[in-house]
């Protein structure tokens, strides 16, 4: 039986919060340096948490490394503030298109392995999930922002994690990570893992095709194109 690691990235591929996000780490970073207008330009898609802690670190003329205790503690603050969005009435998560059917259909397909590799913090995915009515533990591997400020170094870190389930390190086409940025696609490079890309997000399927992804889709509704993706 040939077995598949499968990766998710969470936000813009499995879910959207309404920026719940965005105004969680904001308000982190603006209780420690005070109100920066140039926080509401950043870009966070593809990013890791430290990583965007640490470029609002940047913007407010305070630099800090990505892995310093700084930014830790502020990605812990920002979890804190995640759960207070998250609870609000107004604040929406959105399942993206077709995601549901088939993560379904990859728990029952035999030789599969779900998983996550996302720049969240583990907390705050599982916050994310839990707000979208989505278990965390159906993922039975993970690699997160709070494992890795470094996203090229998360699928080697979840590859490794599976090996208890493989009974050795997946790698090339037995690792395939789902995500809707550049960032996604590139990521798993180091272990010659395949790429699905999905345009759910902010980059255009000619964005995401020009990276040179195995697939891509607009959305994750057609659920026997995207396992095929999948599974070859």
């Amino acid at each position: 039986m040939t077995r598949k690691l499968v990766l998710f990235d969470i936000d813009g591929t499995i879910l959207l919060t309404a920026g719940a996000g965005r105004r969680a780490i904001i308000a982190a970073l603006s209780d420690e340096v005070g109100p920066v207008p140039a926080f509401q330009s950043i870009r966070f898609d593809g990013k890791t948490d430290p990583q965007i802690v640490a470029e609002m670190l940047d913007m407010a003329g305070q630099p800090a490394a990505r892995e310093s205790p700084r930014v830790r503690a502020l990605c812990e603050r920002y979890v804190g503030y995640l759960a207070l969005e998250l609870e609000r009435p107004t604040t929406r998560t959105t399942i993206m298109p077709g995601v549901p059917d088939l993560l379904d259909r990859l728990e029952v397909e035999p030789g599969v392995v779900l998983g996550l590799l996302t720049g969240n913090l583990e907390r705050g995915a599982a916050l994310k999930l839990r707000s979208g009515g989505i278990s965390p533990e159906r993922f039975r591997v993970g690699a997160y922002g709070s494992d890795a400020a470094h996203r090229p170094d998360l699928p080697p870190i979840a590859a490794r994690r599976a090996e208890a389930i493989f009974g050795r390190v997946p790698r090339g086409d037995e690792v395939v990570i789902i995500g809707d940025t550049p960032a996604d696609v590139a990521c798993g490079s180091g272990i010659e893992a395949r790429a699905v890309a999905v345009a759910t997000g902010s980059f255009s399927v000619a964005d995401l095709e020009a990276c040179g992804p195995h697939a891509v889709f607009d959305t994750l509704e057609d659920t026997e194109a995207v396992l095929g993706a999948i599974l070859a």
